[in-house]
């Protein structure tokens, strides 16, 4: 389990993975040097940089294995290719609700320029659901796949990252598998870490309405794509803990703890004060989670009672 480092106690940003040293990793054959462990820590203290983020993620999802050699990934490669025209549903209602959310995204450039295919997107989505039927569609996935959109250009790679991404994170972001347990172990873990915030929280069975954090796994809450990548592909490494996302958001709820008790808000007014924690910065999100973990470690006996979960 990774914990603070001194750099992160400090504040001090690190430079991300480069190119270069992405490159490093590697031996004439493609296979790595590094263990899968030593990489995933490295992401958590330091995140990706742009230029490497497309090829990582697919050893942090599972599209590629960590010891398979270039000539294994090529042959991957081609296999995921064959996906593409499997099926593209004719499913008139879902096809109205994708076709309605993509079209609502404002997806262009500095020129005006389109920056993605909306009728790709929507396709892609078309299918998703096809092949993924315990996912069903929700509202905010046109949002997320958006992301793959402009991470991967090819369409097959589009379509496997983010199925990948939905079992590596254990469906967490999808509301009839995985919202719900996170917002009971949310709920179990401010009761644990801060009894007195819990009990004004449960007067007013408010956890419960913090859903939307997880269905889009906090992408409205970031000033930029970036810093969503920068969260995301730390959830993809299992660390610091599994089911981190918990305590990203009880970490985010702790911002506006203080002012919740001495103001004495009522629901409405805190839901209005959580929905108003915009344009975070994902390392400072990340330090200071990994600062509430680390308390969690120091109680150790206890925690394996409580928030088990997290282990």
């Amino acid at each position: 389990n990774a914990s603070l480092s001194p750099q992160q106690a400090l504040g001090v940003k690190k430079l991300p993975i480069d190119s270069a040293e992405w490159q490093s990793y590697f031996d004439e054959s493609g296979q790595l040097l590094k263990s899968r462990d030593y990489i995933a820590s490295q992401i958590l203290d330091r995140g990706l940089d742009p230029s490497v983020r497309s090829e990582a993620w697919k050893f942090l999802t599972g599209y590629y294995a960590w010891r398979s050699s270039h000539d294994e990934r090529l042959a991957v490669d081609s296999m995921r290719r064959c996906v593409k025209g499997l099926c593209y549903p004719s499913l008139f209602d879902l096809s109205f609700s994708t076709e309605s959310d993509v079209q609502r995204l404002y997806i262009k450039d500095a020129e005006g320029n389109p920056i993605v295919d909306k009728n790709q997107l929507e396709k892609i989505l078309l299918m998703s659901y096809m092949c993924n039927v315990k996912a069903e569609y929700q509202q905010g996935f046109h949002e997320m796949l958006l992301l793959f959109h402009l991470l991967v250009e090819k369409e097959y790679e589009i379509y496997w990252l983010f199925q990948f991404f939905l079992q590596k994170t254990e469906n967490s972001c999808i509301m009839n598998i995985g919202v719900e347990k996170n917002l009971i172990m949310l709920k179990a873990l401010i009761a644990f870490l801060d009894p007195v915030f819990a009990r004004h929280l449960g007067k007013l069975c408010l956890v419960q309405s913090l859903f939307p954090w997880f269905c889009l796994f906090f992408q409205r809450v970031f000033r930029s794509f970036d810093d969503v990548w920068r969260l995301w592909e730390v959830f993809l490494t299992g660390l610091p803990c599994r089911n981190f996302q918990v305590i990203i958001a009880y970490t985010m709820l702790n911002m506006v703890r203080d002012q919740i008790l001495s103001e004495d808000l009522n629901g409405d007014d805190i839901l209005m004060l959580c929905n108003h924690i915009v344009d975070l910065d994902a390392d400072t999100l990340i330090i200071r989670a990994c600062s509430i973990y680390d308390q969690l470690l120091q109680q150790k006996n206890e925690v394996k009672n409580s928030v088990a979960f997290l282990y």
